[in-house]
């Protein structure tokens, strides 16, 4: 058998220099039947050793009517098996051979590149950071990032809450819009219990979308890979956002959110292979502007005054004006107050900086000073005045 070398060297002196079978054999020492072979071989020469078979080779029809009764079955699991039957071969050689055939029983889930149009969609999500969020008072509380991206620039908000609920989740999708600068024509939400509990827009979310003037895409249940990008995003803020940040409490938190977004939508995308606030600019050609006050998310209800006059926020007391006891009032709720109005005056009846910490009390010192007035006319009222007349008195009216 000649080598490769030897083979081209054939080929080349017959095909190219015109020498005769002859002369190539007699010049190359080789016999003329080798120099036959050679030109007829289109391929070079291979060395191919016969199979000496293998401890596998019994087995592999077992294996693939296993794989196509239950494709899923794990490799390890099937090796005991075919042990118990006599297999006697390696480890390596079994799980290679069923790594290689289980696609052919396993249907695969294909994805298709999908192609946004301009202010179409923003996908919106919940992230939850590794490390729970400081709170003041020395406490931390877990907390979630409302996150929203739009699909063709890739700009990308984030805004932090510390509930699932739907009053914060809306208050963070409003937020983020709000620094989008644009309404989208729908929002992407997968199936989370305040948005849509079994694949049904809430109540609450329908009406939000309702008074912006939205339409909403809900996905399929476990379908988390048709929202790519914002997963893709999530991963990044993960690996660049946290790491090496400190956050004193969640206003810091929002601030170093905000500064490092601001950062990212000005770099160049890896997919886009372009500025995301380049291309917001030419998107919100396309999409309709914020309304003028975006739909008020706050938690809203009616009250009693107790006469213990306290109200209980998400784990936290605030004072109330001691005057209005008994009387109803309507809370409210947002991100950052509590506020009491009494419902047939008007009249204000509290008003506190809403804070995240729990089990805390917090009273107004107006309030305070109501309720030492009202314990003194309490007390006042439960004294007795008693006359005190001089002894005298009673020397003129006892006889002596």
């Amino acid at each position: 058998m000649v080598g490769v070398e030897q083979w081209a060297e054939v080929r080349r002196l017959v095909l190219v220099e015109r020498r005769s079978q002859r002369q190539v054999a007699k010049s190359l020492g080789l016999a003329r039947d080798t120099v036959a072979r050679a030109l007829v071989s289109d391929a070079p020469p291979r060395y191919v050793r016969a199979s000496a078979g293998s401890k596998l080779d019994p087995f592999r029809e077992w294996i693939c009517e296993q794989l196509a009764a239950d494709p899923t079955i794990q490799s390890l699991r099937l090796r005991e098996m075919a042990t118990e039957l006599g297999y006697e071969g390696g480890k390596s050689i079994f799980d290679d051979y069923v790594r290689e055939v289980r696609p052919r029983f396993q249907v695969r889930r294909t994805f298709q590149r999908t192609i946004y149009r301009p202010g179409e969609l923003v996908q919106c999500d919940l992230w939850e950071p590794r490390e729970p969020v400081a709170v003041g008072h020395g406490q931390t509380r877990r907390g979630w990032v409302v996150t929203a991206e739009l699909c063709w620039s890739r700009v990308i908000a984030g805004a932090l809450i510390f509930s699932k609920e739907a009053p914060d989740i809306l208050w963070g999708v409003g937020r983020c819009l709000e620094r989008i600068g644009a309404l989208p024509e729908k929002l992407v939400w997968d199936r989370e219990g305040a948005i849509a509990p079994g694949g049904r827009p809430s109540d609450e979310f329908a009406a939000f979308c309702g008074q912006l003037g939205v339409g909403w895409v809900i996905l399929d249940a476990g379908d988390a890979q048709a929202k790519g990008a914002l997963e893709r995003s999530h991963r990044f803020m993960r690996s660049n956002f946290l790491p090496g940040r400190t956050f004193a409490n969640p206003v810091d938190f929002q601030l170093q959110l905000d500064g490092w977004s601001d950062r990212v939508n000005r770099r160049v995308h890896r997919t886009t292979r372009a500025v995301p606030v380049e291309r917001l600019r030419e998107e919100r050609e396309r999409m309709r502007p914020l309304p003028a006050m975006l739909p008020d998310t706050d938690r809203r209800f009616v009250r009693r005054v107790p006469q213990q006059p306290y109200l209980r926020v998400d784990r936290n007391d605030y004072s109330l004006d001691p005057a209005f006891a008994g009387r109803r009032v309507e809370v409210r709720v947002s991100q950052e107050h509590v506020t009491a109005v009494v419902l047939d005056t008007g009249e204000l009846a509290c008003q506190h900086r809403r804070v995240f910490a729990g089990a805390l009390t917090f009273t107004d010192p107006a309030h305070q000073s109501e309720l030492d007035r009202h314990r003194a006319i309490r007390h006042h009222r439960d004294e007795v005045d008693v006359e005190v007349r001089p002894l005298s008195r009673y020397d003129a009216v006892i006889p002596a």
